[in-house]
């Protein structure tokens, strides 16, 4: 790609599950940055209008249509920031999962932000841009009834440690975020949810705020890691959902 092309294109970024909570967030964090925003969502029924925000219905698990939309963007921007957001989480017994749901774990949380950043690497080499992954508490300790969905997001920490080693020589800075409980929808499928008292919960906008310092950081200076948690831990129990 031509180095000339950086300077004469929008300042793009990439935000997966940016139809809402800390996708949502990030993505509006980085339209006050001015960049020109490309939200990834299965839907995008409430999502405010803005002239910099695009909104991109896809199927992150069809990846054919997944890479049609990212050669979609690439025709017309450098992309800067690549934010692998989209998570999905299922709880409870290992032995209560079916492998559907570990299909769509392993998929969701794993392998589209692998590929994402595969189809976009040459790109952030060109722009000295950010590979930004949206990981968990539960990659950096042991989750009885999470094994699965802990597995995933310990797989994604890994494979950040492992991309900012091979890609930091070619100016990409790679971020992991690692939020606990945050007020979002991914425990819908799950028997607790979080407390709502404000010291046992992070905010969706708190995470967007970790972001911001993560790519607003010193040309030189890399925060390879950032771990949020509530002051306390304390969930919520409820009865187990059946769909």
């Amino acid at each position: 790609m031509d180095k000339q092309k950086t300077d004469l294109s929008p300042k793009a970024a990439i935000v997966t599950g940016a139809s809402s909570g800390i996708g949502s967030a990030i993505a509006k964090m980085l339209l006050e940055l001015g960049y020109e925003v490309y939200g990834i969502g299965r839907k995008f029924d409430n999502e405010y209008t803005h002239p910099q925000f695009h909104a991109l219905e896809c199927d992150l698990l069809d990846t054919a249509q997944l890479e049609r939309r990212i050669t979609d963007i690439r025709k017309n921007n450098i992309v800067h920031v690549l934010v692998n957001n989209a998570g999905v989480g299922y709880y409870g017994l290992h032995e209560e999962l079916n492998p559907s749901k570990i299909r769509e774990l392993v998929r969701t949380n794993l392998e589209v932000p692998m590929i994402l950043t595969n189809l976009l690497l040459r790109d952030l080499k060109v722009s000295g841009g950010f590979v930004i992954n949206i990981s968990s508490v539960t990659a950096l300790q042991e989750n009885p009834h999470g094994c699965a969905y802990g597995a995933t997001k310990a797989g994604l920490t890994g494979f950040s440690r492992s991309l900012f080693a091979e890609t930091r020589k070619y100016g990409v800075k790679v971020i992991t975020v690692q939020p606990d409980m945050t007020r979002t929808n991914l425990y819908r499928n799950a028997d607790f949810a979080n407390d709502e008292t404000a010291e046992a919960v992070l905010e969706p906008e708190e995470v967007a705020e970790a972001v911001r310092y993560a790519v607003t950081a010193r040309e030189g200076m890399v925060v390879s890691e950032i771990t949020l948690k509530p002051q306390i831990h304390r969930i919520q129990r409820r009865g187990p959902k059946h769909h």
